[in-house]
């Protein structure tokens, strides 16, 4: 049974919107379905989303940058930051 929503899960979009050569947003880590479909999307989906786009971000900054350490993590450049 899905849990009632009293907020709208925003949208992780920060208006950098080009696509890298997997197809994912630059800015969010979307792929563009998931970014056309967002309105449309329940609130289970699209914090799904939003777990998976954290995922991207992570792997794409392991992928040649050295592995931060946990204080740096702390202070990340992550532009999605302040979603979660």
């Amino acid at each position: 049974m899905e849990q009632l929503e009293f907020f709208s899960v925003p949208s992780p979009c920060i208006r950098r919107c080009s696509t890298d050569a997997k197809g994912y947003c630059l800015g969010c880590m979307r792929t563009r379905d998931e970014r056309f479909r967002w309105q449309t999307m329940s609130p289970v989906e699209q914090r799904h989303v939003i777990r998976l786009c954290q995922l991207r971000y992570r792997r794409k900054m392991g992928k040649g940058h050295q592995k931060a350490s946990a204080t740096d993590n702390q202070t990340s450049d992550n532009p999605q930051q302040d979603l979660f």
